[in-house]
């Protein structure tokens, strides 16, 4: 009897590896943080840091249609959303969720990234684009003061415009913009200005608190003590790239 009890042990446990095997395969190899943003399993969380510095390294990789370097050099705060989704959970609305950080000018580094949800908003769809990435630069200590508050929505008391883009923006711009805001989309791989009105961000507390095993609001973490060195390994990396990226 315990003989045969372990053969069917057996059986069950070999058609399991079996199954686990045949799931991998087909969902193909999960991707992983590159080298300098350390190891370990990616989570939503950090699978959000790698996407979001994959939109800023590649719309600098083509000086063209880039971002203007003396903007983001400028900036006080980035806003990354990765894949802004149209019709994402109501017909009709945006959904996205992102990052944003906060540059130091005492010390000229970025803080950690919090991460935020963005809901509605308008931002001139292209034929046949079901999601863009956004990148916002605010460009002000009052666009950061109201970015740090539980709900904020662009386009209110703080303007917004579409953004320059490429080095020949560069010479051109004017470094005092009225705007406090300055708005980038791509779609189709090509970053181009985008005008961004009654969107709302909002602090996304459970992703923040499951990142950082803590509960803490968006002037704590963006703050320039938050965590010292015992910041996740994603996070840490977030502030090197940003920093090489906008310095």
């Amino acid at each position: 009897m315990a003989l045969a009890r372990l053969f069917i042990t057996g059986i069950v446990v070999a058609g399991l590896a079996g199954s686990t095997s045949a799931w991998a395969q087909s969902e193909g190899p999960r991707r992983s943080l590159p080298a300098d943003q350390g190891e370990g399993p990616m989570t939503d969380q950090t699978e959000r840091i790698h996407d979001s510095l994959k939109v800023l390294t590649e719309l600098n990789a083509t000086p063209d249609n880039a971002i203007p370097r003396n903007l983001l050099e400028r900036a006080e705060a980035i806003v990354v959303i990765p894949s802004l989704v149209k019709g994402g959970f109501v017909i009709g609305a945006k959904h996205g969720k992102g990052i944003v950080s906060l540059r130091d000018r005492a010390t000229n580094s970025w803080s950690a990234p919090a991460f935020v949800d963005m809901t509605g908003g308008s931002i001139g769809w292209q034929i046949g684009v079901e999601s863009v990435d956004l990148v916002l630069l605010v460009l002000n200590k009052d666009g950061v003061s109201q970015l740090l508050d539980d709900r904020f929505t662009i386009g209110g008391s703080l303007g917004v415009t579409a953004g320059p883009v490429g080095r020949n923006a560069e010479a051109s711009t004017n470094p005092g913009l009225d705007a406090g805001i300055l708005a980038y989309s791509r779609s189709k791989g090509l970053f181009a200005g985008a005008a961004l009105e009654g969107a709302s961000l909002r602090m996304d507390k459970s992703g923040n608190k499951d990142f950082y095993g803590r509960s803490s609001t968006l002037r704590e973490i963006t703050g320039p003590d938050f965590g010292g060195t015992s910041l996740p390994d994603a996070a840490q990396a977030w502030k090197v790239s940003i920093g090489r990226l906008a310095k």
